[in-house]
């Protein structure tokens, strides 16, 4: 069986999830703020919901989302294209020993949420629940 490389044994380390959460506070910021020198990323809104760290804190995976979720594939393809400067960025503010390779994916936890909330709405699941 194939090994998860975010995934060694029951979670990540607490070193992960605190190296994570700066980054995603950082990429936040830098993203809000239009510190990139692209104008067409500078014109989006985009929520950086997460951010996963390998064990060894060489590869981070921010979980993006723009506002309204429209244009995904064009998000991220912005976002890669300004990877170098994004990394800079989160070197210079986030005061790393090592600044991690940044990869983006579309964030699906607000349709997962959004899904979970559409079944608890139906009639048969209510019924159950309030047995």
């Amino acid at each position: 069986m194939a090994k998860n490389k975010f995934h060694d044994g029951p979670g990540p380390s607490q070193r992960q999830l605190r190296v994570g959460e700066l980054i995603r506070r950082t990429l936040s910021e830098v993203l809000a703020r239009g510190d990139v020198h692209d104008p067409d990323l500078n014109r989006l809104s985009i929520t950086v919901g997460e951010v996963r760290t390998s064990p060894d804190l060489k590869i981070a995976t921010a979980y993006v989302l723009p506002l309204g979720g429209r244009g995904q594939e064009d998000v991220i393809a912005l976002l890669a294209r300004n990877k170098s400067e994004l990394r800079r960025a989160v070197g210079k503010k986030c005061g790393l020993k090592y600044t991690p390779d940044l990869r983006f994916q579309i964030d699906e936890t607000f349709d997962r949420m959004d899904e979970t909330r559409r079944m608890f709405n139906q009639d048969a699941v209510r019924r159950d629940l309030d047995d």
